[in-house]
């Protein structure tokens, strides 16, 4: 692989004297450029995938648990799998989504979760069903700790105070 370049890219760096290359190419194939590199099957059920705030969202909520070194879907959740999550250009981004978020939300009864704008959710957060918080542009909206919502649409500027 090394000597072939066109799978490599210099990322600048080096290590020990040795520059750094980076494999731009699918790990299946990129096993072959290292001499006994071998490769291990991670099932499903011990790695969850993480490639976005969403993904992280769900995943950092109470729908999973660990048990035995196992990540299996919380036997409390009513449906099976993962809640729809699609959160914000606000909230792509670790920093911005965290400071967002004072806790994550109880997720165990949501179906689906839209939230698109400046929104903040407080600590203690429960959301159930369908859930879809749209601040308008120029807008905010913050959920106050404590708050359920259930099955609810939520556009505008508001602070929810109580429920």
């Amino acid at each position: 692989c090394i000597r072939d370049r066109v799978s490599t890219q210099s990322t600048g760096k080096t290590v020990n004297k040795q520059v750094v290359l980076q494999l731009e190419t699918a790990v299946g194939a990129a096993i072959k450029c290292f001499k006994g590199g071998k490769g291990i099957l991670v099932s499903r059920d011990r790695f969850l995938p993480v490639k976005s705030t969403n993904d992280l969202f769900v995943i950092q909520s109470n729908i999973y648990e660990i048990r035995n070194g196992a990540l299996i879907v919380n036997p409390r959740r009513p449906f099976s799998g993962a809640p729809l999550i699609k959160l914000g250009s606000h909230f792509s981004k670790v920093k911005g989504y965290m400071e967002r978020l004072k806790g994550i939300p109880n997720l165990l009864e949501l179906d689906q979760l839209t939230i698109s704008g400046d929104v903040t959710l407080g600590e203690g957060v429960t959301l159930k069903g369908s859930v879809i918080i749209v601040a308008n542009d120029g807008q905010k909206i913050d959920i106050a700790p404590g708050s359920v919502l259930e099955n609810k649409i939520i556009t505008g500027s508001l602070r929810i105070l109580d429920l």
